[in-house]
């Protein structure tokens, strides 16, 4: 009987001293027959490769998930389970469609909802944390210019233009949705949360009041619940604290088809309308609850092409690392024999540790050769430049915006690509912040005055700017042409002198578009017109009789 030890009990009970039995590699040496020493080292390295094809088999058996199945979300956001998003018939059918698919790898090929905690680790690498910042930040550094598109521009029109960009300003609203757009590049959806305070500045919003519509900004629902100086203050929430309640699944005619109507935010039902929604990249609609009625994060999309580029990185800095590889040709029996190879095993392993530019490697001339590989290390750039640049092309970012890095070559210019990239961001200003933008602008005027001015919008200002130079290349084409059309008659002068007086870019501060001068009397008084010529010897002074000297 065994004891644990190695040694056994005697039939008198007494136990026989034995030492431990030696272990090599744990493998227990046999002390019938020595077998050589390297027959015990094969035996583990057989075994250390059983051991990794069977976990190269069960890292390329991916277990079968459902892109379809409700995400989780922390306890605290959950709602009551009445109001939990149920698993409609929509969902169910795909989720059984889906069961048995070829397709086992989904999870590991990105094309289903990684999660929110997942996501907010994601955001801590720079390759994604740049794609959203750099977008947002794009989308906000011109940000927008109120305008009145009615025929009275006066005084009073300047005047509620100067009260709404105060208001904006005061609100924060620039700084806010360039928050939301980040956010949405993280997690695919971000909140914007309209405080409609009720009492002091320091009291929420009663929950029974954030459970009614507020309407659109410019309907009646919104006339009657907005009061001056109701606009306290915006608020962003991250789509992991809200959570979609009520939702149409039955009838896709409606507007609110897969659309919630309530979100549940940390124990509070707030309606849609007080929660306006901004998702930069929707999914279908069968993908919609697994998503939790949010869209693609940028995150999301761009992981393929950045585990791509990660492994490229690593692996050309390990090459780099060891691009060099040492070869000793020697007589191999020797080394295989039990006792004969410790002498040359030594050797080696005293050139590893002491080699260096300075060092000698002493050979057998005649039995052994020395000789120094070396990996090819042209094109390496190349390759880690392809993938970066894949990288970026799932954000369409040039690379001078990504990386910082301007590009190399004879006449090389990154203009045409930051064109392009500028006109992509104009669009996506359009698409992403024009619709809530513009219902924030509505509530900030029923704040302000109590109801909404119609004739006053914004526009996005143009992202390109030009260069001082060219900026006075334009000016003067200006000027040249409304010189053509006063002379021509098409314009009077009154109406250039207000167009330069009103221009926001103008180089005449405080320049007065009514006190328009009368050139025909200043030319009569001595005003010089361009070209020169003599003034009139009225009005030239006293002057010196003919040939008389000063």
């Amino acid at each position: 009987m065994s004891n644990g030890w190695g040694g056994r009990r005697t039939g008198s009970g007494r136990k026989r001293k034995q030492g431990p039995r030696l272990v090599v590699n744990n493998m227990p040496a046999t002390p019938k027959a020595k077998e050589p020493a390297f027959s015990v080292d094969m035996r583990a390295a057989l075994r250390i490769i059983e051991e990794s094809k069977a976990l190269a088999r069960a890292k390329n058996r991916a277990p079968e998930f459902n892109p379809f199945q409700i995400p989780a979300f922390p306890p605290k956001a959950l709602p009551p389970k009445k109001l939990q998003i149920a698993m409609d018939s929509g969902i169910s059918w795909a989720g059984d469609q889906w069961a048995g698919s070829i397709f086992a790898s989904v999870g590991a090929e990105g094309l289903m909802f990684l999660g929110y905690p997942y996501l907010a680790e994601l955001a801590q690498r720079p390759e994604y944390r740049v794609i959203s910042e750099t977008i947002a930040t794009e989308m906000t550094r011109r940000w927008i210019k109120f305008k009145s598109t009615g025929a009275d521009d006066g005084e009073d029109k300047a005047e509620k233009i100067k009260q709404l960009t105060d208001e904006f300003d005061r609100l924060q609203v620039r700084d806010y949705f360039k928050e939301l757009a980040i956010q949405d590049g993280f997690y695919g959806r971000s909140h914007l949360f309209l405080d409609f305070g009720r009492g002091p500045a320091d009291s929420d919003t009663p929950d029974e009041e954030l459970k009614t519509d507020i309407g659109t900004g410019r309907d009646e629902t919104s006339k009657g619940k907005v009061e001056k100086g109701s606009l306290r203050a915006l608020r962003t929430v991250e789509a992991v604290w809200t959570y979609p309640t009520t939702y149409n699944a039955i009838n896709p005619l409606r507007f609110d088809w897969y659309r919630p109507q309530v979100w549940y935010v940390m124990g509070k039902e707030i309606h849609c309308s007080r929660l306006p929604t901004f998702i930069g990249h929707p999914v279908p609609d069968l993908l919609k609850p697994a998503y939790s009625f949010g869209g693609l994060s940028l995150s999301q999309m761009a992981k393929p092409y950045v585990d791509i580029w990660l492994k490229t990185r690593e692996s050309v800095g390990e090459l780099i690392h060891a691009f060099s590889v040492m070869v000793l040709m020697t007589d191999m029996q020797s080394i295989l024999q039990p006792t004969e190879g410790g002498g040359v095993l030594t050797r080696v392993a005293m050139f590893n540790t002491l080699r260096d530019n300075q060092g000698t490697f002493v050979v057998n001339k005649a039995t052994e050769d020395f000789k120094n590989v070396s990996a090819s290390l042209a094109g390496l750039h190349e390759l880690q430049a392809q993938a970066q640049e894949h990288m970026m092309s799932v954000a369409r970012i040039p690379a001078v915006k990504f990386t910082g890095i301007s590009p190399t070559g004879l006449n090389a210019s990154s203009e045409g690509e930051m064109r392009a990239f500028y006109d992509t961001v104009g669009a996506y200003q359009e698409a992403f912040f024009r619709p809530n933008l513009t219902k924030v602008m509505h509530f900030a005027m029923l704040s302000l005055w109590g109801e909404v001015d119609p004739e006053i919008t914004f526009d996005f200002e143009p992202l390109w700017a030009l260069s001082e130079k060219e900026e006075a290349e334009v000016r003067k084409i200006d000027a040249e042409t409304a010189q053509v059309h006063i002379d021509t008659g098409v314009l009077d002068p009154a109406e250039e002198r207000k167009r330069v007086a009103t221009d926001k870019d103008t180089l005449y501060e405080g320049l007065d578009a009514q006190d328009v001068p009368n050139l025909r009397e200043e030319e009569e008084q001595g005003l010089e017109p361009i070209g020169g010529r003599p003034q009139p010897l009225a009005e030239a002074g006293p002057g010196l009789g003919e040939g008389e000297e000063e």
